[in-house]
């Protein structure tokens, strides 16, 4: 009998506790990353991707027209890598480039760049610096069949 109102208490205590008012979030912040840095991560991202979709010769890519830094720079090391890349979404009638849609956001300091086709994503972060951006993160690597 003495032990039910230490139950009581304890639940009365435990019931009282609450959490933060702020929740917590998974959503990070869209990023322009702009000179040095737009050139090394488009670099290394466009090297990690022409390892997984193979050879540029028989192969085209289509990113949308964009205007930023980092989309001229990712076009730009696409096509230093050998790949036909279409912006204007026209593509020849024997062609069927490979989608690749691309995202830069920013998190806890690091800059979290990711680029997906219909099979394959990748995504790494990076540290900008002075002269560039320096990758912060092992390639994360995700094959969808």
């Amino acid at each position: 009998m003495q032990l039910a109102p230490l139950v009581l208490l304890m639940a009365v205590l435990v019931s009282s506790c609450q959490t933060a008012d702020h929740p917590l979030t998974t959503s990070s912040t869209p990023v322009v990353v702009t000179g040095p840095a737009a050139d090394a991560i488009a670099g290394d991202m466009a090297s990690r991707l022409a390892e997984q979709i193979g050879s540029a010769r028989t192969r085209a890519i289509k990113i949308d027209k964009d205007t930023t830094e980092y989309a001229t720079a990712l076009g730009a090391a696409l096509k230093g890598w050998g790949y036909s890349v279409i912006t204007d979404g026209k593509s020849g009638k024997d062609q069927a480039p490979i989608q690749v849609s691309y995202s830069l956001d920013s998190f806890d300091g690091q800059i979290l760049a990711q680029l997906t086709t219909s099979s394959l994503s990748l995504g790494r972060a990076y540290t900008a610096t002075a002269s560039g951006a320096t990758p912060s993160s092992p390639l994360s690597i995700i094959q969808r069949k």
